[in-house]
């Protein structure tokens, strides 16, 4: 009898945690979803590259992390190759990204980068976690992608060198693919690991954005610090210390696929504030997309 309640407890404890963590991921998703509507302004009238909006947002992320951590007197250690591993992928994700996006356009850059996140997560997550993939996630996993080109539109217009953008978007997958592995992997909570990985990957991102240019535009100074603030408290702070926290109680293959609400934030967000028309294509994508993560999110 003592064994049976035991383990009851244990199904509810790994039941609620499992609960828990689809939330800070997916809320770490739709928070990306708003920092992405604020990098495209910050496009159109800083003067900013995506490079230089990255730069920046890492470094006002940093100091808000630093600045809760002295706050709170929080004293977690961190150990040095946690910091090393996710801001190195965190580098490369983010960077490779952008030149999928430059390369490929913005609607083949983003099916391919996030198109090949679940898929690449998925096998990734099946040598070294061994996580099973059944028919059914693998059905929600398919559902999911199938949303995204409808949701983003794959035959949109393609940029100078469609063949380079996708190379660089399974790069950057693969660079996602790295930090939910290893975040995995490593066990426990990692939020407290956020403030060093950014570091190391604002210095990664340093040069590139350098050579970009780091500086505004005359007379723009004040708007755009304060849109880079909002993106290093939100969609940077706040959400990569949620997704790290959540993904150490989901599996792998799960968080890739919630995580896709980034885009349907972005979609969503465009319509009701940026006055941007919802397509029937679009709509479907969205439904089918917002299916998939219902359906994994039932244990």
């Amino acid at each position: 009898m003592e064994s049976s309640t035991g383990l009851a407890l244990d199904r509810a404890s790994t039941t609620a945690s499992y609960g828990r963590g689809l939330f800070f991921v997916g809320t770490a998703a739709v928070a990306w979803g708003t920092g992405g509507a604020v990098a495209s302004v910050l496009y159109r009238t800083s003067g900013l590259g995506p490079l230089a909006v990255s730069f920046w947002r890492l470094v006002c992320g940093i100091a808000m992390l630093y600045g809760l951590r002295a706050l709170t007197r929080d004293r977690t250690p961190v150990r040095p190759r946690d910091a090393l591993v996710l801001g190195i992928g965190l580098a490369v994700y983010q960077t490779a990204y952008y030149g999928s996006i430059a390369y490929a356009g913005l609607a083949v850059g983003t099916v391919v980068t996030l198109g090949a996140c679940p898929v690449v997560i998925a096998l990734a997550a099946r040598v070294v976690l061994r996580e099973t993939l059944s028919f059914a996630r693998a059905g929600y996993i398919g559902a999911a992608l199938a949303g995204l080109v409808l949701l983003v539109g794959a035959a949109g217009a393609a940029g100078p060198d469609p063949l380079l953008g996708a190379a660089f978007g399974v790069l950057s997958a693969a660079g996602y693919a790295v930090v939910t592995i290893y975040s995995r992997r490593a066990g426990g909570d990692l939020s407290s690991v956020t403030s060093a990985a950014f570091v190391v990957a604002a210095v990664c991102v340093a040069p590139l954005a350098a050579w970009e240019g780091l500086l505004p535009a005359a007379g723009t100074v004040a708007v755009t610090g304060v849109w880079l603030l909002y993106l290093g408290a939100v969609p940077t702070a706040l959400a990569y210390r949620l997704f790290f926290a959540g993904v150490a109680a989901v599996p792998a293959t799960v968080t890739a696929v919630v995580t896709l609400l980034e885009p349907v934030a972005g979609v969503l967000i465009a319509v009701g504030l940026l006055g941007e028309r919802l397509t029937v294509a679009a709509a479907a994508g969205a439904g089918l997309m917002l299916a998939a993560v219902a359906g994994l999110s039932r244990r």
